[in-house]
């Protein structure tokens, strides 16, 4: 394992220690307290997502790395940066933060086989890379759930202290993950410009997708505004980091992880958009 590897994995545990941090037992009630909105917001992350990705990939014939890069990043569940834009952006952070954790238990098991699907489609037979199942969802529980029940331990032994704890973890987890970009970056800078070209794109329609299918079933579904608003960012706003760990990690490519670097930044500004569209509607009533 190299060193830009071991950086991604414990770049990920602090963003999964900071999760748990945040987590307390009405996080787990809410579940039964509000289950459609539970229910749609999973089908648009587990279900909707990889499918929306999968078909821009097959109308954008996108190059194959982007593509299995793409399918990775649809694969992993809404990171903890969803709770935060759903905070400023006014929507139900209850709703996001249940959301996030159920998401990230499940996608431990549906990410192997996503992963499989993707490299069976667009790898040539004698490219083919076999990924042993049992050994990654070991691999993502080792870096998902133990953090995450640590940081919930911490919560519920010290919670003044693991209050004080979660802004700084979150900056920290945030900063790490900037590096992780940025040393990506350079890496592949020779090969950067025609796959950013391509990796751009997709990755800002996927964005811009998820985020307008999520409000729409959450509207059909007859949910409030802030719950609506809730779900387009949790459909929209991916733990980049665990795509970039898996795909450089996991199967051992970076060129696999350049877009989900790509689709990271673009989630940021898109998050914004909606931020900045919440704050001012909000100030005109």
């Amino acid at each position: 394992m190299d060193t830009g590897t071991i950086i991604l994995a414990i770049a990920l545990i602090i963003i999964m220690f900071g999760m748990g941090l945040s987590l307390v037992k009405d996080d787990f009630i809410r579940l039964f307290q509000h289950p459609k909105a539970v229910i749609v917001g999973l089908v648009n992350q587990i279900i909707l997502l990889p499918v929306i990705a999968y078909v821009l990939i097959s109308l954008l014939n996108v190059e194959t790395d982007i593509a299995i890069g793409i399918m990775i990043l649809a694969a992993c569940p809404g990171g903890p940066t969803s709770n935060l834009i759903t905070y400023l952006a006014k929507g139900d952070i209850g709703l996001s933060i249940s959301l996030t954790t159920v998401n990230s238990l499940i996608t431990i098991f549906t990410i192997p086989f996503v992963i499989d699907f993707a490299l069976n489609q667009f790898l040539e037979a004698d490219e083919m890379v076999q990924i042993n199942k049992l050994q990654t969802v070991i691999q993502i529980f080792v870096i998902v759930i133990i953090p995450v029940s640590l940081g919930m331990a911490l919560k519920n032994a010290k919670p003044i202290f693991a209050d004080k704890m979660n802004k700084p973890v979150k900056i920290a987890s945030g900063a790490v993950l900037f590096l992780v970009i940025i040393g990506l970056v350079i890496k592949k800078k020779e090969e950067l410009i025609p796959y950013l070209k391509q990796a751009g794109l997709t990755a800002l329609v996927l964005n811009i997708a998820t985020m307008l299918v999520g409000l729409a079933t959450a509207k059909i579904a007859k949910l409030s505004l802030a719950q609506s608003r809730t779900i387009s960012i949790e459909s929209g706003i991916q733990n980049g980091t665990m795509a970039i760990a898996i795909a450089s990690g996991v199967l051992m490519n970076d060129n696999y992880a350049i877009a989900p670097a790509v689709y990271s930044l673009i989630m940021f500004f898109t998050g914004g958009v909606i931020i900045a569209f919440a704050m001012n509607t909000s100030s005109q009533k």
